[in-house]
């Protein structure tokens, strides 16, 4: 059943969306207005928005972006206590880690994301999106698993190796590596650099160009990619996913350590 822009435009506490006339749907993430502080709500929350966007046939392409200073930087998992009982993650929290990663694959309309700053938690909402873009001020990394003492079980075991190969994706995630803007570009990460007033700009004219081109085409095109990912993804996202949440119900990061930036 399809779903009206109306019925999600002001659904979600961490989600804003702008509608062009011509289908180009703007996703800003937010916390109160200003940088996205992640977290359980805004998880829970971008798994089913992925959902309405994805069931709304207007949407023709969309771009993915952050508030204010950084794209997903910032993190508080409220949490008060050592370890996470293992009911609380098989119950609650692991049907939305599967479902944050793949109601994201399976919107079938083209996604750009406009990367305005540092990425270094779920970086991957960025780096699944067809196109990216970034600011010159951007940061790639992930910080919320090994570094905070978590398994990378959710999907990132998965992207991160098949964007950057095994090798330098392990040692990525077991260092705590971040990569500065033009390190993700020259490794193929990102597309584009440019300042972070740019960064609309090119991702609307880019949307634009797609649009030129059939719209059947252009959301089986989307769904082709998507299955590259889900074929890797469908064997072991599920179990990663489970040996994340059985490490957490040993240890469960009470204060989140951030990432250094470069400088």
């Amino acid at each position: 059943m399809a779903t009206a822009f109306e019925s999600y435009e002001d659904k979600y506490e961490n989600y804003r969306f702008e509608r062009t006339d011509d289908g180009i749907l703007t996703m800003t993430m937010h916390s109160e207005g200003r940088d996205l502080i992640w977290g359980m709500r805004p998880d829970d929350e971008l798994g089913k928005a992925f959902v309405d966007i994805g069931n709304d046939p207007e949407n023709q392409v969309i771009v993915l972006t952050g508030t204010g200073d950084t794209f997903i930087h910032h993190e508080d998992l409220g949490a008060d206590f050592d370890a996470l009982p293992a009911q609380t993650w098989g119950g609650y929290i692991l049907p939305y880690v599967l479902r944050l990663i793949y109601n994201h694959i399976d919107i079938d309309a083209p996604m750009i994301a406009a990367v305005n700053g540092p990425a270094t938690i779920h970086a991957e909402m960025a780096l699944l999106c067809d196109v990216v873009l970034a600011s010159d001020r951007s940061a790639f990394a992930d910080q919320p698993h090994f570094p905070n003492g978590l398994v990378p079980g959710d999907g990132v075991q998965v992207i991160w190796p098949l964007l950057l190969g095994m090798n330098r994706a392990r040692y990525l995630m077991y260092t705590g590596q971040v990569l500065s803007a033009q390190e993700a570009k020259d490794l193929g990460l990102v597309a584009e650099l440019m300042p972070k007033e740019d960064l609309l700009p090119r991702a609307y004219e880019i949307a634009q160009g797609i649009l030129e081109k059939p719209e059947l085409t252009r959301r089986l095109t989307r769904r082709a990619f998507g299955a590259v990912w889900k074929d890797h993804l469908n064997n072991v996202l599920p179990y990663g996913a489970a040996l994340e949440g059985l490490a957490a119900a040993n240890y469960w990061p009470r204060e989140f350590k951030g990432a250094v930036l470069p400088s």
